[in-house]
């Protein structure tokens, strides 16, 4: 058993060490907004947080979560920069298909809590591991700038 902190609650986990954490939250935990996409760490619809840090899921064991903060899309706006950013996505239209915006959105919000006020080429840099195949960078970056405005 793998014990682990997700969104601020203690949770368990029967699975191997090397399970990727992305499956744990899935499968185990059935916390379905992290999204699975490549499996490579190339695409960045698995982003979570482990210890405020955007990690890829899919490539990072389970084990190394264990006695970390995780924090998932599920828990992304119980903070206030969370919050301002979600509601920058949901203001500006963000989303198309929408299958890449929660590891979108964790990577902003990871951002945002270490920069409150990006230059585009911040948000770039923040956000070059996150593809989205509908192409909406120019509305995430609109959102991030919202947000960080909206943050103060």
């Amino acid at each position: 058993m793998i014990k682990l902190n997700v969104n601020g609650r203690p949770q368990t986990a029967d699975a191997e060490p090397d399970t990727p954490l992305l499956w744990v939250l899935r499968d185990t935990l059935k916390m379905t907004g992290t999204k699975f996409g490549c499996g490579m760490a190339l695409c960045g619809a698995c982003t979570v947080h482990l210890d405020g840090q955007a990690i890829r899921s899919c490539v990072t064991p389970v084990s190394m979560a264990s006695g970390k903060k995780v924090t998932t899309i599920e828990g992304a706006g119980s903070g206030n920069v969370g919050k301002a950013v979600q509601q920058a996505w949901q203001k500006l239209d963000v989303v198309q298909c929408g299958y890449c915006q929660s590891g979108q959105i964790m990577s902003a919000v990871a951002l945002l809590q270490g920069n409150r006020k990006p230059t585009d080429a911040d948000i770039d840099a923040a956000m070059g591991g996150n593809v989205c195949r509908c192409a909406t960078y120019v509305r995430i970056r609109a959102a991030i700038h919202e947000a960080a405005r909206s943050l103060g």
